[in-house]
């Protein structure tokens, strides 16, 4: 079931039990933007299945945020012009040259090309997987991009992010809207869970010169301002106080400089930066 945001916007609840993230329709007068594709030829289905029940013009573009597979393995399924950024459109260049059989998924899992969650979803949710090939997109910006739908302009941006180098923003003025994707998010490098502390504060500042009331990511679906400059403000706290590979110097860096300790939100951002420092020493 599709969630109304505005006249004009409408989205799909991210599904964490199957890996799916928050998937975006915005519409003009003339035409319709889809904001990623979905982990699976079954999830852009679904999807489409929902916007059919809408009244609203046909679906033009289809904008992928980033190159994680959750967000673009859906994109065979739209007839529509599939927009990234160059850096994802270079990293979508190796999964455009996979096979999808059992006996290449084994070998893409034995070398960790594609995780054991990502092929579990491959064989539940894409049929005909022998045949199966990821399609080129079919528009690549590089920084920014405007696209009016018939008075109804959305801007796309390539920003800092502290989840991938590629992250893509879309963001609806007149509604007051943005897209995030996962750009909001930490990552795992070397099976350690971190956030880039050095593209913190810009991927901030790139987001916060948008006038947006309401945000879209991937895995949380919506978040108001308040909710979001809550996030912001934690996130910095935390990232404040670590200086170094010690978690023990940090919580006490955090103690002074807040007189309280870290509540479990800023704990986790905390260990998160720690692991950072302790992956650019190795």
């Amino acid at each position: 079931m599709l969630n109304k945001l505005s006249d004009n916007v409408y989205y799909l609840s991210n599904q964490d039990d199957k890996e799916r993230p928050t998937l975006g329709i915005i519409y003009g007068e003339q035409y319709s933007l889809i904001i990623d594709s979905g982990n699976s030829t079954q999830h852009a289905k679904d999807f489409l299945l929902e916007i059919e029940k809408l009244n609203v013009p046909p679906v033009k573009y289809v904008v992928i945020t980033h190159a994680h597979w959750d967000h673009f393995l859906g994109m065979n399924e739209f007839d529509a012009t599939v927009i990234v950024n160059s850096q994802t459109n270079e990293m979508l260049k190796e999964w455009q040259s996979y096979r999808f059989d059992d006996h290449s998924l084994q070998e893409y899992e034995n070398t960790n090309q594609m995780s054991a969650k990502c092929i579990e979803i491959i064989k539940a949710d894409i049929p005909n997987r022998d045949s199966f090939k990821l399609k080129s997109p079919d528009v690549i910006f590089e920084k920014t991009l405007t696209i009016d739908l018939g008075n109804k302009i959305c801007i796309l941006e390539k920003i800092n992010s502290t989840h991938t180098d590629d992250s893509t923003i879309i963001y609806i003025p007149e509604e007051k809207v943005i897209f995030l994707g996962d750009c909001a998010y930490g990552t795992t490098t070397n099976s350690l869970f971190h956030y880039k502390q050095s593209l913190l504060l810009p991927m901030i500042k790139d987001i916060q010169k948008y006038d947006a009331e309401m945000f879209l990511l991937g895995h949380e679906s919506i978040c108001d301002s308040n909710e979001m400059n809550i996030y912001w403000e934690e996130l910095t706290t935390a990232s404040r106080v670590v200086k170094s590979t010690s978690l023990e110097n940090a919580i006490e860096y955090f103690k002074v400089e807040n007189k309280r300790g870290p509540n479990d939100n800023e704990l986790f951002f905390i260990k998160a930066f720690v692991n950072d420092h302790i992956i650019q020493s190795q």
